[in-house]
């Protein structure tokens, strides 16, 4: 089954909800700021999306700028600053199987469904 990682308040991310709707695929959503991810399960998706933790970061979010600009921060410690402030990660992100996109151009679902 397809996963979105979906905030209802972004614009790419109910393109995304949008996209998939009209699809003959089956999907669950995921309000990743109601329901935040574990620990465990954004490193799975970091893994199955094939880039480094800080790829995964939106540099823009004031958290980021207020708390992480021009820290030298590990892997684990970007990881964590997301499980903290869910807001920091990127969406929206589409699972299929064992790979991830972040759906940014929209047409990069079709990468994986």
């Amino acid at each position: 089954m397809i996963t979105i990682y979906h905030n209802p308040r972004c614009g790419k991310s109910r393109d995304c909800l949008a996209f998939l709707e009209t699809s003959d695929k089956k999907f669950e959503i995921i309000k990743y700021l109601e329901t935040p991810l574990s620990l465990n399960e954004l490193k799975e998706i970091i893994r199955k999306l094939n880039i480094n933790p800080i790829e995964l970061i939106r540099k823009n979010e004031t958290i980021w700028k207020e708390n992480f600009k021009g820290k030298e921060l590990t892997d684990s410690e970007i990881i964590q600053s997301m499980v903290d402030y869910p807001i920091l990660i990127e969406r929206p992100i589409v699972v299929y199987n064992d790979k991830a996109i972040i759906a940014r151009p929209l047409e990069k679902i079709n990468e994986i469904i």
